[in-house]
């Protein structure tokens, strides 16, 4: 039977990927905290926490990784027309904290959440440290779609979206992309795929190439912490 990897509190690094589990697909380890210095570890090694209380904190890398190539996403005809509209605004890092709090929300269909309190919580001191963004939609003056990661390197490690209005979210997804695209970063980690993330251009690779994908561009070093400031604009 397989065993589980127990982190060691003092101790941030990860074990081989190699060690995860099949089933349920990538569980890693267990336990550690979510403190900066181990957020970072995890993610440079290819591994992220999900868990809903009262779980202990879970890390996973799931095999086959979903990615997202800047340069392959793919914009519909219907949300083309949508972003050539001058109904909505997007800006980044304007209101990130309330981006993570609707991502979070429950309602009748959802009971549960894996962005808990402390999940919360260690994410905006990793946004106040300048290594998690959110990316903002607006309607008027309403917060109505979003999402936001964490950025190491030419690397962004996406974690939730929400869309409070038709294509919000998406509108989100396209203007991260193109910004990352004209920032040279390689891939939008989006961790397990779904209908919504292939539509726009996700793909899956093996486990393999996207730990050497990210021993090559997830370097802390690559780029300085910071705010984000959006300058790119789509053009049909």
């Amino acid at each position: 039977m397989p065993t589980i990897n127990w982190l060691d509190p003092q101790d941030l690094s990860f074990p081989p990927l190699s060690q995860a589990l099949d089933e349920p697909n990538g569980l890693l380890a267990v336990g550690g905290d979510l403190s900066i210095p181990r957020l970072l570890s995890g993610y440079r090694h290819g591994v992220f926490p999900w868990y809903e209380d009262p779980q202990p904190i879970l890390w996973w890398s799931p095999d086959p990784r979903a990615v997202l190539y800047p340069h392959k996403i793919h914009i519909s005809r219907s949300l083309a027309k949508r972003l050539r509209t001058p109904d909505y605004r997007v800006s980044a890092d304007t209101a990130f904290e309330r981006v993570v709090g609707h991502c979070a929300e429950l309602s009748p269909k959802r009971t549960g959440t894996w962005i808990t309190d402390d999940m919360r919580q260690a994410y905006t001191q990793l946004h106040r440290a300048g290594w998690a963004h959110s990316v903002e939609v607006w309607r008027d003056d309403e917060l109505v779609g979003g999402l936001y990661g964490v950025a190491i390197g030419k690397v962004f490690f996406g974690e939730s979206m929400f869309s409070r209005a038709s294509d919000a979210s998406k509108i989100a997804m396209v203007h991260l992309a193109g910004q990352l695209r004209s920032w040279n970063y390689h891939f939008i980690d989006c961790q397990v795929g779904n209908a919504h993330l292939y539509r726009m251009g996700a793909e899956d690779i093996d486990r393999e190439a996207f730990s050497e994908q990210l021993a090559k561009y997830a370097r802390t070093e690559a780029d300085e912490p910071g705010r984000w400031a959006l300058d790119w604009q789509y053009e049909p």
